[in-house]
């Protein structure tokens, strides 16, 4: 929705409330911080916490909910993880079973909410630095990927690195992978540059999820770690229940981005 661009997080989380927006979030509320979501019961939140912390580069953790509280009280207070994605996935023993669009109708009192830093938040900068964003331009949702890259293993947590992707040309990869670094908490620099092949994947236009996007002559791919990852371990893990975000549909905290540069830890939400 081009009416939301220059919104603020709270809009995009009102427009998910109302039903308006139900698409992905890439270019949306430019400057503020987006978020990967999982929501997990409490009796597997400890071992996929030790996950995240063994795997920083596609799992840097922003907020943690209490056990059955939908609200992000760091991140976004007085927001609900119920109703202010776009459109969420609800896992049965590892299996996608649903894609709706709030989780009043599944929400259960034992479910821990984890808030995963997103590559959306560092495109603000870049496009700001005249480097394209492609899926941006092309009004689609950025491609990710399955690597052979494995993550480290925590307590019944395991599987593959889950990568999204940008072309761009040697000088702004350089550019890109020096504006990104100052973002660990969202992803930072890049993970691999150039040949997919060399990270287990075999077809660039056909990504695993999200959408294919035009790479053009003096272009190579670039991939940074993505917060879709979870989802691929999820899988593999099999929790009897457990609810993402669908990928690239993202919730939007009240974080400006400047306050995720270096190694900033912001602790209270501000608008």
């Amino acid at each position: 929705m081009s009416s939301l661009r220059h919104a603020t997080g709270l809009d995009v989380r009102r427009a998910c409330q109302r039903g308006e927006l139900t698409g992905p979030t890439p270019g949306l509320a430019l400057g503020f911080v987006q978020a990967n979501l999982v929501l997990l019961p409490k009796d597997w939140a400890f071992d996929f916490l030790l996950f995240c912390q063994r795997n920083p580069k596609p799992c840097p953790l922003l907020d943690v909910t209490e056990a059955g509280n939908p609200e992000p009280a760091l991140a976004a207070p007085g927001a609900d993880l119920r109703t202010d994605l776009p459109a969420y996935r609800v896992w049965r023993d590892g299996e996608l079973v649903d894609e709706p669009t709030d989780l009043r109708g599944v929400w259960r009192d034992d479910l821990v909410g984890f808030l995963i830093g997103c590559s959306f938040t560092f495109e603000s900068a870049l496009i700001e630095d005249g480097i394209p964003v492609r899926h941006i331009e092309q009004g689609v949702n950025v491609p990710m990927y399955r690597t052979s890259i494995d993550c480290v293993p925590a307590g019944r947590f395991r599987g593959p690195m889950v990568v999204s992707m940008r072309p761009l040309t040697p000088p702004d990869t350089l550019r890109a992978t020096q504006i990104c670094a100052k973002y660990p908490r969202v992803h930072g620099a890049p993970v691999h540059f150039g040949s997919p092949e060399a990270i287990g994947i075999t077809n660039i236009q056909k990504p695993d999820y999200g959408d294919p996007v035009e790479i053009r002559a003096g272009e190579a791919p670039v991939f940074w770690a993505c917060g879709v990852t979870p989802q691929a371990v999820l899988a593999r893990a099999k929790p009897p229940f457990a609810i993402t975000h669908k990928p690239g549909h993202m919730f939007v905290t009240d974080w400006h981005d400047r306050d995720l540069e270096g190694d900033n830890s912001p602790r209270i939400a501000r608008s």
